[in-house]
């Protein structure tokens, strides 16, 4: 069940090398003309709702990300769906891949609040109010929170891939089974799968856009 979480390779070529470059091949590039056709202006249209959503309780000096959230969600996105597709490999069922966009993403982020916010950043490491014995314990809690942060953005991401994607085959296999031996459970089963398949495309969709949705409220610009 495991194996479709394997790292694989094809004439020496990494097969994860092709997947990380095929959504960037799917979408039409816009161009210069007065009027777009349907498709590019359903997926302007698409792009501006979600970067809008995005950065609506983001003060305007962190609207300079907008480019690049909005790049990594579309990202995120068409990865998630393709792997849903028969006989194709999801990248962001790797945690290394998780962890390579959430640690520099979520480094960014301090850096940034750090300078354009040093006495703001420093302060969430003490609430207002706390007991003098309290302050080092608070401190050290409110620092290891912190480093959390991208640990828990690259393991979100991770798990409810994979555990959409083993139950998703687990049911399958189930469903093949049983049409042998007990048919109208295998119906049954094959109707369950139908509807988890629908929830996992809602999943894959939901789970991309929080993680740039957590990004972008790590984000402290004034």
């Amino acid at each position: 069940f495991f194996d479709q979480f394997s790292l694989t390779a094809f004439m020496g070529i990494p097969l994860i090398a092709l997947a990380l470059t095929l959504p960037w091949i799917l979408y039409p590039t816009p161009q210069n003309r007065c009027l777009n056709n349907r498709l590019l202006t359903l997926q302007a249209w698409f792009i501006r709702q979600l970067t809008h959503q995005l950065f609506l309780p983001i003060n305007p000096g962190g609207h300079k990300w907008a480019l690049l959230l909005a790049s990594v969600l579309i990202f995120l996105i068409t990865l998630n769906l393709l792997g849903i597709l028969p006989y194709t490999f999801t990248p962001t069922t790797q945690l290394s891949m998780n962890m390579g966009l959430a640690v520099p993403l979520w480094l960014a982020t301090v850096l940034i609040g750090a300078r354009h916010q040093p006495t703001h950043s420093l302060a969430h490491l003490l609430p207002v109010g706390t007991p003098t014995p309290l302050i080092p314990i608070l401190i050290m809690i409110e620092t290891i929170s912190q480093f959390i942060r991208p640990i828990a953005l690259g393991v979100r991401l991770t798990a409810n891939l994979t555990a959409g994607h083993l139950l998703i085959q687990l049911i399958s296999t189930a469903a093949f089974y049983l049409a042998f031996t007990m048919p109208t459970v295998s119906i049954l089963t094959m109707g369950l799968l139908l509807l988890l398949s629908i929830l996992e495309l809602a999943v894959a969709i939901i789970q991309a856009y929080v993680f740039v949705l957590l990004v972008s409220l790590y984000l402290q610009v004034p």
